[in-house]
């Protein structure tokens, strides 16, 4: 039976199974996809995180169908679970490029403690010898593990010998990163160029994705933002009539991306572990520009190709500030990636007047990204509590911006 494809209406979330969604666009209709699904961790008993659709081959291959050639899709994942996503996508089509490690340090430790739990086998009493003041409240995570302790918040040691033994030992490390899978659906033309030209997609965007750090005065009318250039490794005219070239490792336009992600607070721990180094300024090339149809004969050119700063190790990589006031008002999705993390990676993989694609909204932090990047986007999401949700704080945005 032939199956008639039309393209849903932009800019929505879709309350919708993400497979029914799809399977409404048309082959090769999107291009880019960022998406944060279920990890199938049943966590805090939600319903939504045990249904295995991350494993789904048949949805990842919806996934690769509206994708266009040469496309990327960027997927969060657990790290106890992240393997067998990856294989679902990979058999789906995909290739595998690369993963992309997001580190954070307010991770909530999901340890059961071992010697509470054979005093309560025992019916043990333990003797309170104070109060926790790391104690995090709320009901136990659907494992049974809680992190912190759970009994008022008290500090107690262990009553039977059998517990005392056993004093100090848990189950699980506290988690501080979540792992993103970087794929690619293959190029449709012999090269990424040839693909670039005919559908927009095949590159990553490595220039507006550059680590930002703080850059001299002098280097500042090489910058992007002041040149209006739309490459920031652009040959310049100057006013002595000579021609420099800023350098794609020049101290203008901020380090290469790199396939490591901090939130503010990870990069804090990193910066007090590393401590302060200095990156040494060295002799500037020069190079002969031969051939260069803006130059009117072979000369040489300086290039800026040393940082010259200083600060802690997390100046390397990009960190993502999380802000308390991103969840939205009434926001009780339990999984909410900060919103500078997801413009990230939405930059990262979108071309120029693309569409990004979310099967799992959630609470809609990747429209919301996309809205404020100037991004058409297309979002399924099953949840109608969520969805209600995602399309409040889209709107809080759009009603604070008239």
């Amino acid at each position: 039976m032939e199956v008639n494809y039309y393209l849903l209406e932009l800019n929505k979330i879709h309350n919708m199974n993400c497979i029914d969604g799809m399977r409404k666009l048309e082959d090769n209709s999107v291009d880019s996809i960022v998406t944060d699904p279920p990890y199938e961790l049943g966590f805090m008993g939600k319903s939504w995180d045990a249904t295995g659709i991350a494993y789904s081959i048949v949805m990842w291959k919806e996934c690769f169908r509206i994708l266009k050639p040469g496309g990327f899709l960027l997927s969060f994942g657990g790290t106890r679970t992240y393997h067998r996503m990856v294989c679902a996508i990979e058999d789906a089509g995909f290739e595998i490029r690369d993963q992309i490690q997001w580190i954070y340090g307010s991770g909530f430790p999901k340890s059961m403690d071992i010697s509470k739990a054979i005093d309560k086998k025992y019916k043990a009493k333990r003797e309170i010898v104070g109060v926790s003041t790391r104690h995090g409240g709320g009901k136990p995570f659907a494992d049974g593990a809680s992190g912190f302790n759970t009994d008022k918040g008290y500090i107690t040691i262990p009553t039977t010998d059998q517990a005392q033994q056993w004093d100090g030992w848990g189950t699980a490390l506290k988690p501080a990163h979540e792992p993103i899978v970087v794929v690619r659906k293959p190029l449709s033309e012999k090269t990424v160029a040839d693909n670039v030209l005919k559908w927009g997609t095949g590159g990553i965007n490595i220039d507006d994705c550059r680590v930002e750090y703080n850059i001299n005065e002098s280097a500042k009318d090489l910058a992007r933002s002041s040149q209006g250039f739309t490459s920031k490794s652009e040959i310049y005219h100057n006013d002595e009539d000579k021609y420099k070239i800023s350098s794609n490792s020049g101290n203008e336009q901020g380090r290469f991306p790199a396939n490591v992600i901090f939130d503010e607070e990870a990069g804090k721990i990193l910066d007090e572990q590393s401590g302060n180094s200095k990156s040494v300024k060295g002799k500037p090339r020069k190079v002969e520009i031969k051939n260069q149809t803006r130059l009117n004969n072979s000369q040489e050119v300086q290039v800026n190709c040393e940082y010259n700063d200083s600060g802690g190790a997390s100046r390397f990589f990009y960190c993502a500030k999380a802000s308390k006031k991103e969840r939205g008002e009434g926001n009780i999705h339990p999984t909410v990636k900060p919103l500078s993390l997801i413009k990230y990676l939405v930059t990262l993989v979108t071309p120029p007047n693309g569409i990004c694609l979310d099967p799992f909204e959630g609470s809609g932090t990747h429209s919301l990204a996309c809205k404020e990047l100037e991004f058409d986007y297309i979002g399924f999401e099953l949840d109608p509590t969520y969805c209600a949700i995602a399309e409040k704080r889209i709107q809080d945005v759009v009603s604070k911006t008239q």
